[in-house]
C-alpha cells in the first residue's frame, strides 16, 4: 500500500482520539420536565445507569434501571417532573459498564454522527473516478468526515502536489486522496478498503 507521511500546513489533519470516550449526559426543556439523555460517541455499546437526586421535582420511584446504549448513539435515560414556578436543583451519579448484561433495558435511540479514531479527509482530484463509491457511503455512516475538490481548492491542492512531487501529477489521479490521521492514502478505492484502514493501529 502507497503511503505518504507528510505534514501539510493548510486545512490538513492531525491525529485524533475519539474513541473510548466517557458517556456524556445532556438534558433537554420539556413544558414541566427535564429530560436526561446519553451521548455515546464511541463505536461499542455501553450499559448505564443515572441515579437523580435533589429538590424542587417529582420523578418515578422505581429503583433506575440499567439502559442499553448503543454505540454512536443518544438514549433517553428519565425524565423529572418539574414543580411549578420552582427551579429544579438536582445532582447525579451516572454508572457506566462495558460489560453488557441481559438485564439491560433496551429502548429506542438515535443515532449520531462520531470523529473516528483517525480523522478523515478526502481530496477530490478532477479525473476521479468512483469517488461516489468512498464519499456516499461515508456520508450515511456514522462517522464525521471532511471531503474537498481539490480544484475548488488550489492552495491544498498546490501543497499536495508539493508532498507528492512533481513525478505524481495530481491532475492525472483518478482515485480520491485519504487523508486519515495525516498519512495520505492513494489506493483505496472502496469503503471497505477505507474502513480496514481505519480500525489498524
Amino acid at each position: 500500500m502507497k503511503k505518504i507521511a507528510t505534514i501539510l500546513l493548510l486545512l490538513l489533519s492531525l491525529p485524533i482520539k475519539a474513541q473510548e470516550r466517557p458517556i456524556k449526559v445532556v438534558t433537554e426543556d420539556l413544558p414541566n420536565r427535564l429530560a436526561f439523555f446519553a451521548i455515546n460517541e464511541n463505536d461499542r455499546d455501553f450499559d448505564v445507569r443515572l441515579t437523580i437526586s435533589g429538590t424542587n421535582f417529582r420523578q418515578s420511584k422505581a429503583k433506575p434501571r440499567l439502559i442499553r446504549v448503543p454505540g454512536a448513539s443518544k438514549v433517553l435515560l428519565t425524565t423529572i417532573f418539574l414543580l411549578r414556578g420552582k427551579k429544579p436543583a438536582y445532582t447525579y451519579d451516572l454508572f457506566v459498564s462495558d460489560s453488557i448484561s441481559n438485564k439491560a433495558m433496551v429502548t429506542d435511540f438515535t443515532k449520531i454522527k462520531i470523529s473516528p479514531k483517525k480523522q478523515i479527509i478526502i481530496y477530490l482530484p478532477k479525473k476521479c473516478i468512483g469517488c461516489d463509491s468512498i464519499i456516499m457511503p461515508l456520508e450515511s455512516s456514522k462517522y464525521v468526515y471532511q471531503s474537498y475538490d481539490l480544484d475548488a481548492n488550489p492552495q491544498i491542492k498546490e501543497q499536495l502536489q508539493r508532498a507528492f512531487g512533481p513525478g505524481s501529477p495530481i491532475d492525472s489521479m483518478q482515485t480520491p486522496i485519504v487523508n486519515m490521521g495525516g498519512v495520505l492514502h492513494t489506493d483505496i478505492r472502496t469503503f471497505d478498503q477505507l474502513m480496514e484502514v481505519l480500525i489498524k493501529d
